[in-house]
């Protein structure tokens, strides 16, 4: 019987998409990565999901995220990606949280019923608490590094977060990994060297819901808002969800 996910089942298989069906997939960061990353896993048939994040959308958002519309601005990231994933899949089941992930609220989540976890939040701080955390549980998790002030989306890559090279977000994780004896780590990341803004059109205070901000802030040591593209964070995004789902068909095909 044809239904949404026939087209998908025509390369992985039915075992491979009752696999998905059955995976709870939790997407910290539901920005320009996190979106597609969500759009494209939804879409992949992956039945439960938990979605964190604090933003809402903003006017700045416009160029890139897969949520921001006008009609959205305003609203809690969190409830406009829902929302969307309904209504590719009804049957889809989604827990948000309206909150930034960081040391202190991390408990609050249960990582160990979670069977893949996505990192597209922007400090090094979360990045390493969820890696920790992820990896006490024994749960795969994935590493977006710097999509900011990126024009060639064909520069990405899939790596261990130790064969990386150029991205200065990844030089800074790498470092704090050895320290706490991380022995690996999958991320995507570009290998293009980071273009300076022509020009600074708002502070961090002005957009300080703008996802991409912190991260350019602590690692290039300016103060300026970082520039992005529409289709550079969407092909990070796409390329995490297409590791995510090979990882998690790997047994059914």
């Amino acid at each position: 019987m044809l239904n949404q996910f026939s087209r998908t089942e025509l390369l992985l298989g039915a075992e491979a998409m009752e696999a998905l069906h059955n995976k709870r997939v939790a997407v910290f960061g539901i920005g320009g990565v996190g979106g597609y990353v969500c759009e494209a896993l939804v879409r992949s048939g992956i039945g439960a999901f938990d979605l964190i994040d604090d933003d809402k959308v903003c006017l700045t958002n416009l160029n890139r995220q897969i949520i921001a519309t006008r009609k959205t601005v305003g609203q809690y990231k969190v409830d406009v990606m829902r929302d969307r994933m309904l209504d590719i899949n009804p049957d889809v089941k989604i827990n948000t949280y309206k909150c930034f992930f960081l040391p202190e609220n991390a408990d609050e989540f249960p990582f160990s019923e979670y069977d893949y976890v996505v990192d597209a939040v922007d400090t090094v701080t979360a990045k390493i608490e969820l890696i920790m955390r992820a990896q006490k549980e024994g749960v795969p998790i994935i590493s977006a590094m710097g999509a900011g002030n990126k024009l060639d989306a064909g520069k990405f890559k899939v790596a261990d977060i130790y064969d990386t090279k150029v991205c200065p977000l990844a030089r800074v994780m790498r470092r704090e990994l050895k320290k706490r004896n991380v022995k690996k780590l999958k991320v995507v990341y570009s290998e293009e060297e980071p273009i300076t803004p022509l020009e600074d059109n708002a502070t961090c205070k002005d957009i300080k819901s703008d996802s991409s901000v912190e991260t350019e802030t602590m690692h290039t040591g300016r103060r300026s808002v970082p520039g992005s593209t529409a289709f550079v964070p969407a092909v990070a995004g796409l390329m995490i969800a297409g590791e995510i789902v090979k990882d998690l068909t790997k047994n059914e095909r």
